[in-house]
């Protein structure tokens, strides 16, 4: 048996705690926003992760290339995510039932725009040092990242399951200070990394190479161009489960026949079925990709977001309807992991060399940053018409919506997108 080399050990911890400090509230965060009257500004905290996608990592990138090495800029945005983030949860604890929209808001900005260039720095610092060791990669890294899935998982199951004070951290503003307490600790053993050079040979490129502009090029090449723009407008489905699923499954609560039921006094938990199907179907991505090609890798996930919504708007929190979010749960591995992995490879093996970091960058920016952000607003407004704000609330609509714009997403992806690989023989 090969022995695991020490260095394999730190990587795994460092992206087990990145995951975690994610996990500690994203699929909660919804819930505790909807107990303390804030629930129609949910579509604000989670199309702000969108936002600072747009630019941020960007900027943190240059800042790692040229300045800084990128674990020193790593324990930076988590020291100050961390910070925001605990910042808070103890202002959430100090109002009791009086916190208001502005000073959470500003606080919770503050923390994801330093958190959401921390996803890219790990994947930096862990490339960085598996080199130093003599490492591959493109073996080794994916068993490695699958400890940071791990991690979200057991920061959710922890925030379902712990009771502080008597109140579910799931319920509570506990959630926020635990993820800035995990910022926290990363801020100090993101440190204890190798150190990453800083690359100073490319001080005087030009503007458009250092922020990655001539990526845009390849919306001249049409089929690139319809690639991106459903990139987008898959995208917006992105984070509409993450921040209202856990909150449709609390609003059970009010029928006293299912206010006990597993799936509503463990939402959190329940939802945590989708990131261990993420984990498996990481495994399937190898087999579906010889066996199907990349564009039917990609209609299986926009059809998987069918499904995903079409389930919870048909599903409750009784047998045998939870069976129907559990299934939920299980398609959003293919929804997500396929298209992602599947995109960014189609990005890898069709965008020229010089280029290829840029339209991945760009790929990312279309999905988590324009089509996230986009999707949450949008998103935000269907729930407010159809529960917050109309006279019979209905959570069944609204999810019947989200899957009907997948369905014509997934639709017209299949007509207008050419299969690269079919492409590729009528060219040979």
């Amino acid at each position: 048996m090969q022995k695991i080399k020490p260095i394999t050990l730190k990587l795994v911890l460092m992206l087990f705690l990145e995951f975690a400090v994610w996990g500690a509230y994203l699929t909660s965060l919804g819930r505790y926003l909807g107990n303390i009257g804030l629930g129609s500004q949910i579509k604000w905290f989670f199309a702000m992760q969108g936002i600072v996608s747009i630019f941020m990592p960007t900027l943190m990138g240059i800042l790692a290339d040229k300045k800084m090495e990128a674990q020193k800029v790593l324990s930076l945005c988590h020291g100050i995510a961390g910070v925001a983030m605990a910042g808070a949860g103890i202002y959430c604890m100090n109002a009791g039932d009086a916190v208001q929209f502005a000073p959470l808001f500003i606080m919770y900005s503050i923390s994801v725009a330093f958190f959401m260039p921390t996803i890219a720095l790990v994947n930096s610092v862990s490339y960085n040092a598996m080199a130093k060791e003599g490492m591959d990669p493109v073996k080794d890294f994916p068993p490695i990242r699958v400890f940071g899935t791990v991690g979200f998982i057991c920061s959710m199951l922890t925030t379902n399951f712990l009771h502080i004070g008597g109140v579910a951290m799931q319920d509570s503003y506990t959630q926020l200070i635990s993820s800035g307490i995990l910022s926290l600790i990363l801020c100090g053993y993101a440190l204890t990394m190798p150190a990453c050079p800083i690359d100073k040979s490319k001080k005087n490129e030009s503007l458009a190479d250092a922020f990655g502009l001539k990526a845009f090029t390849l919306f001249k090449d049409g089929q690139f161009a319809i690639f991106f723009i459903f990139s987008m407008l898959l995208g917006a489905s992105l984070q509409i489960t993450n921040g209202y699923a856990n909150t449709f499954l609390s609003s059970f609560a009010a029928d006293p026949a299912l206010a006990n039921t597993f799936a509503v006094k463990n939402s959190n938990a329940l939802i945590a079925i989708s990131q261990a199907s993420e984990t498996l179907c990481i495994l399937l991505i190898p087999f579906a990709m010889k066996k199907f090609g990349i564009k039917k890798v990609m209609l299986i996930a926009m059809f998987a977001w069918v499904f995903r919504f079409g389930f919870f708007g048909l599903g409750n929190p009784a047998m045998p309807g939870v069976l129907l979010f559990i299934l939920s749960c299980i398609v959003y591995g293919f929804a997500f992991d396929f298209f992602n992995i599947s995109g960014s490879l189609y990005v890898e093996q069709n965008a020229a060399v010089d280029i290829r970091s840029s339209a991945q960058g760009l790929f990312m920016m279309m999905t988590n940053g324009f089509g996230a952000t986009i999707g949450t607003l949008a998103a935000g407004a269907v729930v407010d018409a159809t529960v917050y704000k109309a006279a019979v609330p209905s959570w069944p609509k609204a999810w019947f919506i989200f899957a009907g714009y997948a369905f014509v997403v997934a639709v017209l992806f299949a007509i207008l997108f050419k299969d690269p690989q079919k492409k590729q023989k009528v060219a040979a």
